[in-house]
């Protein structure tokens, strides 16, 4: 049985947290852990805390959990951080509200979905450029980390990914990395072809929401046909199942069509301006709910989400409460196809996985800058990450259209953070295709640093 440290640093995101600990309970080899549950807000924590320790009690784990609202309390002498955790704008009880109320400011001055929606860059929780707030706050917190448990891991797992990890990895010696599910599109690719998963090869690599299937290979042959026959057979009967659902809707499709590999997961929702001008444009290419990235489903998502966080409340607080009910899935043995316990049972008992991380590219990408964070899949044993070759390689497509101008955008995020210089966000909004004056640009830029919660962003950028 194990005998580590995990702690989870913002476990106030209640249901995230609770499949976490669901996963944990069901790996007997780490039963007996210790688990530091860290959250600023008290009344979460406290519903986690109470939620987590029932579970670990109908599934017989052993865990050792504890709260706390000390951060340095919770990482100190922790093996394993799970980072989860989302700035808050004071006064509001959701960290996303911060987002909408800047998209709405974004919005009045022109700009569809707000200014941090940029091409390759639409899904609506990734907020960069004008994210001073939630990048400082994971800088912090991977400080505490590299002073108080300078050999965990910091399993970034709260947005942006791709900017938090490669902020950290070039601002401290703190051992992060990326985890995101968005690989999964893969497997809604499988079933949809009706493929044995058993005898699927495949692989995917990009950046963390832009990865592409490079891979695809059935009973060991090429793969792609069967894409290309479902499209010709299939594609003009599609239909999403719920907002969520983009892996074969016509955007993807075209994309495919235009790149040479198809994008994956979250890939889709990132395209062009070409997918997004507006409600109708994101209708023609993903269906009837125009993806959960518009002005109607991500604000019911949102709500919907606030509404289920507040049930979890009250039931924490209810003793007679039967968790088989609330949560179904305790009585299925398989985890939840989240990566961060996996990941931890490689490590700490050998039990090797295959994942899809987000590391330093050193090499992996050619054509693609060494110190930037890509998305591609790894070996992880208790002799740590091992690399595998991407074979074959993305198409030059990919690389020139869709990865390099990401990767800009990632870099100017980080430029502007770094250096705080305002005229780094100001040229930013003067390369989008849909400012009309440079004081428009200043006028907007003002309107969002005057916001409240924004004080701290304000003074940052003053220079």
């Amino acid at each position: 049985m194990a005998n580590i440290k995990i702690a989870f640093v913002g476990a106030g995101s209640v249901r995230y947290t609770l499949t976490l600990i669901s996963d944990l309970c069901k790996v007997k080899g780490l039963n007996d852990s210790s688990v530091s549950l860290m959250d600023i807000d008290e009344e979460r924590l406290n519903a986690v805390y109470n939620l987590a320790k029932k579970i670990n009690d109908v599934l017989g784990a052993n865990l050792r959990i504890e709260k706390t609202t000390d951060l340095r309390f919770a990482v100190e002498g922790a093996s394993f951080v799970i980072n989860t955790a989302l700035a808050r704008a004071e006064g509001h009880e959701d960290g996303y509200v911060q987002y909408e109320i800047m998209r709405e400011v974004g919005e009045k001055h022109g700009y569809y979905r707000g200014i941090d929606s940029q091409e390759f860059n639409m899904v609506s929780d990734y907020y960069t450029f004008t994210n001073y707030n939630q990048l400082k706050l994971s800088l912090d917190i991977a400080k505490v980390i590299e002073k108080y448990a300078p050999s965990a891991y910091m399993m970034q797992t709260a947005n942006p990914v791709f900017e938090i990890t490669q902020l950290v990895l070039r601002q401290t010696n703190t051992k992060i990395i990326g985890f995101c599910h968005g690989y999964g599109g893969v497997f809604d690719l499988i079933e949809t072809l009706n493929l044995d998963p058993k005898k699927v090869d495949w692989q995917v690599a990009g950046v963390n929401h832009g990865i592409w299937l490079n891979r695809f290979l059935y009973n060991g042959e090429n793969a792609y046909p069967l894409i290309d026959k479902w499209i010709e057979e299939n594609s003009s009967k599609w239909e999403p199942k719920n907002p969520w659902d983009a892996q074969l809707s016509p955007a993807s499709i075209d994309m495919y069509r235009f790149y040479g590999m198809m994008p994956i997961g979250d890939t889709c929702r990132n395209g062009s301006w070409k997918y997004h001008y507006d409600l109708e444009t994101k209708k023609k290419w993903y269906g009837k709910f125009g993806c959960i990235d518009n002005e109607i489903e991500r604000p019911k998502f949102y709500e919907a989400l606030r509404v289920y966080k507040r049930r979890l409340i009250e039931l924490s607080k209810d003793d007679k409460v039967n968790l088989l009910d609330v949560f179904p899935e305790l009585k299925r043995e398989s985890l939840s196809g989240e990566q961060q316990i996996p990941f931890i049972n490689a490590i700490v008992n050998g039990e090797k996985q295959r994942l899809v991380l987000n590391i330093l590219n050193n090499g992996i990408i050619s054509d693609i800058p060494k110190d930037v964070v890509v998305e591609v899949p790894v070996i992880v044993d208790d002799n740590g990450i091992h690399l595998e070759e991407i074979k074959p390689d993305l198409t030059d497509r990919v690389k020139k259209f869709y990865l390099t101008p990401r990767i800009m955008r990632m870099e100017f995020a980080i430029e502007a953070f770094v250096t705080g210089d305002r005229r780094v966000l100001e040229e930013v909004l003067i390369r989008d295709p849909r400012t009309r004056s440079y004081e428009r640009v200043k006028e907007v830029i003002d309107e969002i640093l005057n916001l409240p919660f924004n004080k701290e962003m304000k003074e940052h950028y003053s220079h």
